[in-house]
């Protein structure tokens, strides 16, 4: 006769599929990084070993493929996944901080573009930025625009503006 705690510890076989599933798609992505990023997270090694002969066999063998993604997913049952979610999301991490350092740049385009008298709170916050060069530019796109040739000057601005906000990025990772 089942008692109340077996109902509290009772996990539908669905839900053990949902957890294998997601522990094999963990390997998956495991499996698409690269070599040199691999050996940089902190892996168990039996999970490692069979990650990197995963990376070895063609996936035109689709079934030698899928049945070796299949035991990545029986080896991590037995290992902590947080950890490893944790380590993978770290190296998105970087992408979203270089988005949002390419949208910085296009708000700085777009407002010098729109009021030209906002150059100089952009050399507030950049004072290493070459003024004459910014003008110049914010000058060539308007004249582009209005003469609807194509954006040369838009682009050049851009990468000019990028650049300056890279740099403080790096920078300010340098100095914390």
């Amino acid at each position: 006769m089942p008692t109340e705690q077996d109902d509290e510890n009772f996990i539908s076989k669905s839900q053990k599929k949902r957890d294998m599933l997601a522990l094999q798609a963990l390997g998956e992505a495991l499996v698409e990084l690269p070599n040199e990023t691999l050996k940089k997270l902190e892996l168990p090694e039996d999970l490692r070993a069979v990650v990197m002969e995963a990376k070895r066999i063609p996936t035109s063998k689709h079934g030698a493929y899928k049945r070796q993604m299949q035991y990545i997913g029986r080896v991590m049952r037995g290992v902590d996944a947080a950890p490893i979610i944790e380590q993978l999301d770290e190296l998105k991490a970087p992408s979203k901080k270089q988005t949002a350092l390419h949208h910085l740049a296009e708000k700085w385009r777009d407002r010098l573009l729109t009021d030209a008298s906002s150059i100089g709170a952009l050399l507030n916050d950049y004072p290493e930025a070459d003024r004459a060069l910014l003008e110049r530019l914010v000058a060539g796109s308007q004249d582009e625009r209005a003469k609807s040739k194509p954006p040369r000057s838009y682009r050049q601005l851009y990468q000019a503006l990028h650049e300056l906000v890279v740099a403080r990025a790096k920078a300010d990772d340098a100095n914390p």
